[in-house]
């Protein structure tokens, strides 16, 4: 059986409340739980939570922005978490988003392809305790040596949408990480990676039958996601372009609400998984059915117990 991952800290729900599910995710099924890094928890606290919760669980950051810590930092914390849960986690790191990066980290976004790639060749020989002193194409470091390098390292897994930064991860990472795909669209990328690369996706999931409710929270999300230029460019490669089309001109105009509305259902039933608990399980399965390795569930918020839910989401 492929991985089955859970998005944890859940929405609306205290960090440390978590305790009592993430301890029963291994006996439901769950092999994995991931967190991401956006405005809410940092990528690296809940998972130390989860590392003493739940020992059997791999553990991953999908993604750390490459911009956003300086290198050595970003090499100590990922060092820390897998001193924490050896063998057990996964570094994903990304170029993340001119907003999160230089709106809200007040950081350069400028060459995420090269910056990518460059924090991840310092990372690998970081993170094998090795001294590094190494001028990269976008940054410099200079006798850096860990103090407390993990045995074994951290696996090490690179945010990728399309195929250059996809190649790039199959070449030199430990996976990919993408998101925001339809089951249908795995093909697509697993062509370009290969069939041996681990591919890790975030699927969102609303479990509700009400599919009124679970499109309109769908469209806000894709209108947010989505009109994001590497975001824009990724389904314009997976080829919804001119179904999308109309999102991205109200959108540029402005024009908020419109850009919600003109996005077809479709392609909201394609993006954002709904309706029943079991239905969604099945929707899911699809994903690795079409080889995704690893299904990172993102539960969103239906007013029902999220608990319950993600006991009824587990594999079967």
């Amino acid at each position: 059986m492929s991985r089955w991952g859970l998005t944890i800290p859940l929405t609306g729900v205290p960090l440390t409340a978590h305790k009592e599910l993430v301890e029963q995710l291994p006996d439901l099924g769950y092999t994995d739980a991931w967190t991401a890094e956006t405005a809410g928890t940092d990528a690296f606290t809940p998972l130390v939570l989860a590392s003493q919760w739940a020992p059997q669980l791999r553990l991953g950051t999908a993604i750390v922005p490459v911009y956003t810590r300086g290198p050595g930092l970003l090499a100590m914390q990922a060092a820390t978490v897998a001193e924490l849960a050896p063998g057990r986690f996964v570094l994903g790191i990304g170029a993340s988003s001119p907003v999160i990066v230089s709106a809200w980290n007040a950081a350069d976004f400028s060459e995420p392809f090269a910056r990518s790639r460059d924090t991840l060749r310092f990372l690998r020989t970081a993170l094998a305790g090795e001294k590094v002193s190494e001028k990269y194409e976008t940054f410099a470091v200079s006798k850096f040596r860990l103090e407390r390098p993990a045995d074994p390292p951290p696996s090490i897994m690179l945010a990728a949408l399309r195929p250059g930064m996809l190649r790039l991860a199959a070449r030199e990472a430990d996976g990919a990480i993408t998101n925001w795909l339809a089951a249908s669209d795995v093909p697509k990328v697993r062509s370009v990676v290969g069939p041996d690369v681990e591919l890790a996706a975030r699927i969102f999931v609303c479990p509700t039958e009400d599919a009124d409710a679970a499109r309109g929270l769908g469209r806000m999300l894709i209108s947010s996601y989505l009109t994001v230029p590497v975001y824009a460019a990724f389904h314009e490669w997976l080829g919804r372009g001119e179904a999308l089309a109309p999102m991205h001109e109200a959108w540029a105009a402005g024009d908020r609400q419109k850009a919600n509305q003109v996005i077809p259902d479709s392609v909201v039933d394609e993006l954002v998984i709904h309706g029943s608990v079991e239905s969604c399980r099945e929707q899911v399965r699809a994903y690795v059915d079409n080889g995704l390795t690893t299904p990172i569930i993102a539960l969103l918020p239906t007013g029902e117990d999220p608990f319950e839910q993600v006991r009824g989401l587990a594999p079967r």
